[in-house]
């Protein structure tokens, strides 16, 4: 962090969506190609890129569990670093920035260096996912709360704190973000809890890219395909009774 921030140095956090280009905003696009860095994360990224001028300094800093991948902090300094010396810089998000995307250090970091910084929303896998296979997330008299949970803490576990009787409320529709390696866990715990085997389930992987697929089933049989496919790409899991047993369109 320079002693004096450079003038004219700003931050703009976006959030790049699921991976479809065509679902940036409009203001997200016009940032990108006014950037002079470009610091973004790894999922779908590439074709998100090509809104960036050929002048602009592209650095990749995603982070992917099993990997070798740089710490927030050095993220959150090199962010800083070239923002305090008068560059434009964009730091690419994945999905919403807002939505486990751990904004809140960044914007710690910027706050901390002085320098300015916008915010800029995108579009979650989850609602990206629910719109590509036609069915609504919430339903009148069916789903009267929508909940985004995470599927793993830290350590890469299921996380200890998790309120299981919020999640295990048939009222609900609820989202697991980063949660196929633990959903099993999660699964032994809504049952316990005394959520049915039987609610409907949904994995969606790679939403909104021309992989993209998704899997229906119930809790116990969608826990049993992730437990056979370690390797499945990014994906977000529903389940509650607002959830279809079938796409509505498009599969």
């Amino acid at each position: 962090m320079p002693e004096t921030p450079v003038k004219g140095g700003h931050i703009t956090m976006i959030g790049a969506g699921p991976g479809d280009p065509d679902l940036l905003t409009i203001r997200a696009v016009k940032r990108i190609e006014a950037a002079d860095v470009i610091l973004f994360d790894d999922l779908g990224a590439g074709p998100l890129l090509k809104h960036a001028s050929a002048q602009t300094e592209l650095i990749a800093v995603g982070k992917r569990a099993g990997r070798v991948s740089p710490r927030q902090s050095q993220v959150s300094r090199l962010m800083v670093a070239h923002a305090g010396m008068g560059q434009r810089v964009v730091r690419l998000k994945s999905g919403d920035p807002t939505i486990f995307g751990r904004l809140d250090e960044e914007i710690v970091a910027a706050r901390e260096a002085g320098i300015p910084f916008e915010i800029v929303p995108g579009v979650t896998a989850a609602t990206a996912a629910a719109a590509e296979l036609g069915f609504s997330l919430t339903r009148r008299g069916v789903a009267r709360r929508l909940q985004f949970v995470t599927g793993h803490d830290v350590d890469g576990q299921l996380p200890r704190d998790l309120d299981i009787a919020a999640l295990a409320d048939p009222g609900a529709t609820t989202c697991v973000f980063m949660g196929k390696a633990t959903f099993a866990l999660l699964v032994e715990a809504l049952i316990a809890r005394g959520l049915s085997p039987d609610t409907p389930c949904i994995v969606a992987t790679q939403a909104s890219l021309p992989d993209a697929q998704a899997r229906f089933g119930t809790l116990t049989e969608i826990a049993a395909y992730l437990g056979e496919r370690p390797q499945l790409g990014a994906s977000v899991i529903f389940y509650g009774a607002a959830i279809p047993d079938r796409p509505v369109f498009g599969a």
